[in-house]
């Protein structure tokens, strides 16, 4: 079950209803992204790229459905800058949660979500409220697997330093995806550690490129190890998705 979505060009799964079926897949696998700035060095679709190249890394190393994803988000934090485009956090809702529905009605009732973008908080509460009713649903990297591949990467920079167009997610495009990087992605940096009242004035109020990191540190082997974590890490959301192949 190999073929074209497995050409790092492709971000949309090609895989037939024969293969599904062959598969017998009981954790489906969703990446959700985002539409926004990432300064004038990485694409508006960053997130969804990012999403998608960890969802399909774990699509090969595990049997699971791997979805389509969600390319729009909740990216209201940059809406000062051209190309972003956002829904609400309703609407983020309610779309994964009737792809939830649709996913158990076909017989796949275990949902894992891959989020790209941080400001996607309400994942978390689609989580925990499927959680409560009964319905297996995992929200995944968590701060914990991301700290694990940053470590696992040798990057420099935290997550408070390296919070947009960085170390980390430039250096991930650059393994995964290195024509999505410009030559000049070196000359990009811009430091914003303090960003107390981010929610409420937005990312603007801070930077004046859209970056937050230090792209000048990224690099394909620190991507590439980031990467293996975050599939390692994966294991254990099967393991609390309670699923018997993990």
């Amino acid at each position: 079950m190999t073929g074209p979505s497995d050409h790092p060009d492709y971000l949309l799964p090609l895989q037939t209803s024969a293969d599904e079926r062959a598969r017998g897949a009981e954790v489906a696998v969703l990446p959700v992204g985002s539409f926004e700035q990432h300064g004038a060095l990485l694409p508006l679709a960053t997130d969804t790229v990012i999403a998608v190249t960890v969802a399909r890394a774990i699509a090969r190393a595990h049997p699971v459905l791997l979805l389509p994803p969600v390319t729009i988000s909740c990216s209201h934090e940059h809406a000062a800058w051209p190309g972003t485009v956002s829904i609400s956090a309703a609407t983020l809702y309610a779309t994964v949660r009737d792809i939830a529905d649709s996913l158990r009605a076909s017989g796949v009732g275990r949902l894992a979500i891959v989020n790209g973008h941080g400001g996607n908080y309400v994942l978390a509460n689609v989580v925990q409220e499927a959680s409560v009713h009964g319905n297996s649903m995992a929200l995944f990297p968590t701060e914990l697997d991301w700290a694990a591949a940053r470590a696992a990467g040798g990057l420099v920079t935290g997550p408070e330093t390296d919070m947009h167009a960085g170390e980390l997610e430039t250096s991930l495009l650059l393994h995964a995806h290195p024509r999505l990087v410009p030559a000049d992605y070196a000359e990009h940096d811009e430091r914003a550690d303090e960003r107390g009242r981010f929610l409420t004035r937005g990312l603007a109020a801070y930077t004046e490129s859209g970056v937050v990191g230090e792209p000048s540190l990224a690099s394909a082997a620190k991507g590439k190890a980031a990467l293996a974590s975050l599939v390692e890490s994966f294991g254990d959301v099967l393991a609390a998705l309670g699923n018997p192949s993990s």
